[in-house]
Parts: C-alpha cells; sequence; structure tokens
C-alpha cells in the first residue's frame, strides 16, 4: 500500500513539473518569459469646455487694461443662480444710430498734420478705419471758420473794417483748404460714409452788433447773406468732395464769452430759419439737415421755442446738446415733447487736470450710455487731438481741453481718456445700428445695440465701489460674468 502511494506522488508531481513547462515556455520564442500585460488605468472624464459665445473688451479706471480683448470663456447657459441680470431684449428698439466720434478742429488738423506721413497714416487708419486694430469712430463734428482750438480766430469773409461784401464774393475755404479740409479728404478716403457736421462759433465780424469775434450778435439786416454764407459754404465744400451731413446756426448761443462765439437766442434762431435758412436751402436744392441749439441740456425751452414755431420746425430736424450744465435726462424730456424730431449730443471735453478713472466712469455714465439711453442718435467727445501743452487755442479759448490724442513729436502720440471713452462705442456699434432694451442693475450702468449685421452689443459701466458679479441675459439664456470698481466693458455677440 505504501509503494502504491508513493507510486501516485510520483506520478502527480511529475504531470505538475510538465504542466508548469508548457505553461512557461513558448513554441514561438524558445521559451523565453511573455512579460504580463499592466492594465490601462480608466481616464477620469474631463469637463467639456464650452465654446465661447460672448466676446468683451475691457477698461479699467486704473489704466493697467485699456481697450482689451479678454480671453475669458463665456457661454450662454440656463443653469439657475443667485445674481442680478442686465437682460438684453431685441424685440424692444429705440432710434437709429448716425455714430461716434469728436471734433476735427483747425488745431487737430494741425498737430496731426505735423506727424510724418507714415505715422499720419498710421493714426488715420487706426481712428477711422474698419480694421481689427481700430476703432472705427463714424461721425465727425468740424466748425465753419474758426473755433477757439484754432490758433486764431477767422470766418471764410473776413474784411477790412468798414467793408461789406452782400454778394459774398469775397467768400473763401482758403484758410482751412490745407489743414481740416485736406485731413478730411485723406478720412474719406478711408470711410467715404462717415457723417459730417459743421457749426459756426461766430459771423463775419462786419455782420454782427460789435466788431469783436467774442459775442455780439447777428444782425437782422443780414440774416439773408448769413443764410446764403451757409449755402455757399455747403456748396463748396461739395466740390471738395466732402458733403455736409448736418450743420447747427450757433454753437452754444446763450455763451458769448469764448473767442470766437456769437450770441443768438431762441427767439433770433426760430427767425433766421424760417425766414432765411430754411428758404434758402429750399431754393439750392440743399438736403443738409438744420439742428437747432447745439448747447447745454439745462435748456429744453430754446429748442421748444424753434419746434413749437411753426413756419421754423418744418425746416429743422432736431437739437443738438451739451452737458456743461443740466442733466443728460433732458434729452428725453425734448424727444418725448417733440417725437418727430431727433435728439443729438455734440461736445463734452475732458480736461487736463482730469483724472482717468473718474473721467472714464463720468463720460460712460453720461455721455455714451446716458445719451444713447435718453435718445440720442450720435455721441461727440469734443476736441480730438492738440499738443502736449493742450494747443493750439485762440487767445480767450480753451486751455484745459485734453484732446482724445496728445501729438507729441512727429513721430508720437498718446491715446488719452476721450480716445477710449469713444473707442468702446464706436469700435462695436456702426452707423445704422438700433438701440434695444436692456435694464440697469444697481451700479450698472448699461446700453444695447443690434448691428446691421446682426450683432448684439452691450456696454457696462461699473459706476459702484466694489467687484459687481451679473449676468447678460438674452432670449432666455445667460452668462455670468464680473466687471471690477470703476471699470468699463463692451460685450459683443
Amino acid at each position: 500500500m505504501k509503494s502504491k502511494c508513493i507510486k501516485i506522488i510520483r506520478y502527480l508531481l511529475f504531470a505538475l513539473a510538465i504542466s508548469m513547462q508548457i505553461s512557461c515556455s513558448s513554441p514561438s520564442d524558445g521559451g523565453d518569459p511573455t512579460p504580463t500585460p499592466t492594465p490601462t488605468p480608466t481616464p477620469t472624464p474631463t469637463p467639456p469646455v464650452g465654446k465661447n459665445e460672448v466676446d468683451y473688451w475691457l477698461t479699467k479706471g486704473d489704466q493697467s487694461v485699456r481697450l482689451a480683448k479678454q480671453n475669458k470663456v463665456l457661454t450662454f447657459g440656463t443653469l439657475p443662480n443667485t445674481y442680478p441680470s442686465i437682460e438684453v431684449n431685441d424685440a424692444q428698439t429705440f432710434q437709429t444710430i448716425d455714430g461716434f466720434g469728436y471734433t476735427l478742429t483747425g488745431g487737430s488738423a494741425d498737430v496731426i498734420n505735423q506727424l510724418t506721413p507714415a505715422k499720419k497714416k498710421e493714426v488715420l487708419q487706426e481712428l477711422y478705419g474698419a480694421s481689427e486694430t481700430s476703432i472705427g469712430v463714424s461721425y465727425i463734428r468740424i466748425s465753419i471758420g474758426a473755433s477757439d482750438m484754432n490758433a486764431t480766430p477767422f470766418t471764410y469773409n473776413d474784411l477790412p473794417a468798414g467793408d461789406t461784401d452782400l454778394a459774398l464774393s469775397k467768400f473763401s475755404l482758403a484758410p482751412d483748404k490745407n489743414g481740416v479740409i485736406a485731413l478730411l479728404k485723406e478720412i474719406l478716403a478711408i470711410n467715404p460714409a462717415i457723417k459730417i457736421l459743421a457749426t459756426p462759433w461766430s459771423a463775419p465780424l462786419w455782420m454782427k452788433d460789435k466788431a469783436s469775434f467774442v459775442g455780439g450778435n447777428l444782425q437782422t439786416k443780414y440774416y439773408e447773406v448769413y443764410a446764403n454764407y451757409f449755402v455757399k459754404y455747403i456748396q463748396l465744400m461739395k466740390a471738395e468732395g466732402i458733403i455736409i451731413d448736418a450743420i447747427t446756426p450757433q454753437n452754444e448761443p446763450l455763451h458769448g464769452g469764448n473767442n470766437p462765439s456769437m450770441v443768438m437766442t431762441a427767439q433770433e434762431q426760430a427767425n433766421f430759419i424760417k425766414n432765411n435758412l430754411g428758404p434758402a436751402f429750399k431754393t439750392a436744392g440743399i438736403t443738409t439737415k438744420i439742428i437747432a441749439y447745439d448747447h447745454n441740456c439745462d435748456n429744453i425751452q430754446y429748442a421748444t421755442t424753434i419746434f413749437n414755431d411753426a413756419g421754423a420746425a418744418p425746416f429743422v430736424d432736431g437739437s443738438a446738446y451739451h452737458l456743461y450744465a443740466g442733466n443728460i435726462n433732458a434729452l428725453s424730456s425734448i424727444y418725448n415733447a417733440f417725437p418727430t424730431k431727433n435728439v443729438y449730443f455734440t461736445e463734452q471735453y475732458t480736461s487736463s487736470d482730469g483724472n482717468f478713472g473718474e473721467d472714464l466712469k463720468w463720460h460712460l455714465k453720461n455721455v455714451i450710455i446716458g445719451s444713447m439711453r435718453n435718445w440720442s442718435k450720435n455721441a461727440l467727445e469734443w476736441n480730438l487731438a492738440n499738443n502736449s501743452s493742450f494747443g493750439p487755442h485762440t487767445n480767450g479759448g480753451c486751455t484745459t481741453c485734453k484732446g482724445a490724442l496728445t501729438i507729441n513729436s512727429s513721430e508720437s502720440f498718446d491715446r488719452n481718456v476721450a480716445y477710449y471713452i469713444i473707442a468702446h462705442a464706436s469700435k462695436f456699434v456702426p452707423a445704422g445700428s438700433i438701440r434695444i432694451g436692456s435694464n440697469i442693475i444697481g451700479n450698472l450702468n448699461n446700453v444695447a445695440f443690434k448691428t446691421p449685421a446682426g450683432k448684439k452689443v452691450l456696454i457696462v459701466e461699473n459706476d459702484g465701489n466694489t467687484n459687481e458679479v451679473f449676468n447678460i441675459k438674452n432670449n432666455g439664456k445667460w452668462v455670468t460674468t464680473t466687471l471690477d470698481a470703476g471699470a468699463v466693458a463692451t460685450f459683443v455677440w
């Protein structure tokens, strides 16, 4: 029995050995061991990154960021949150926009024309072009004759004391030929569709009741010849290839202390328009718009007087405003009273002693967002460019008006706060855009538009002292974003 058990054990050991030899060898590799494969770990799924649906550009009050496109991904969704929402309503439409820009003063032209040809071309393309690096300025205001931001005052019909020229035979654009007019031609080559508003600071002295560029009134006996002065100006500018879209009869007609300047009361302007300027335009076949007033928001009675005048009103397209006094809401007051008349915002300056952050906030809140939310068809800052001494300007003209650009040399210029104030609108809201509905929440002043290409644009200014988190809601979906205190952002989708 013992012998039998030993044989069984030997047999089992032999079988086990054969089995182990077979399992550890391979007929193809001569028996080399095959490594056991290492298991591949299952990857942890990464949440998908949403496709960016909203581009936005930012400027901060501390100047650390200036009109810079941001990289944050903003994707519309419906995940609930507790943040307040700015709701953009495409179905609610308001005025059509004519454009955003600056006044191209004679002084602006002088300093820009001092740049080298290459540098001037670069500057004009940046201001008026349509490329990614341009800010797309779409509206220009110019002076008929000199403004106070010219080196010296002049008109287009200056005569020796005691002379008159009722036929305007000595009318000449020569004082501006090499300055504003030459520069306008270069701008029009870049943007032929740009709108131009022209405004006189003073009539020729021989037409006034005082022989001074400062103050005085237009004499009634010269109303007809002064109307023809406008006609001749528009016709000769057209001959230069420059179409004047609109005029105002007088810059700041209630301020006679500037150099140059002229006083024109509301009743005087109504009489001039209905008896002289309007009929002269009609006779000459001129379609240039006549826009009344062109002064501060503290007075809506001036335009009211003209719009209530049955003879003057049919010739007048609307009224224009500045904001050195009053409240921007005055534009809605005049629009609501006369909804067939357009509203324009034509001037606001930034000061040489101003603060970038404070000016950015105030002007975006009032000049851009405020004017647009109160029916204005345009928004213009004042002087386009000057030198480092804030000139040229007349003796008695503005000594603290800071241009959107400072021209330092023939090869160097700086972009100032007014550049960014306008750029946050002009770069993204072309002429022909329509303002659409949006609600103001807390400190987040805002205005929305739909462009001719169908894009939505929302300009937001954080007027508070803390960072704000908020939603931008449109068509039932929203994105969540933030805006620093004092910062401005333009969102496009």
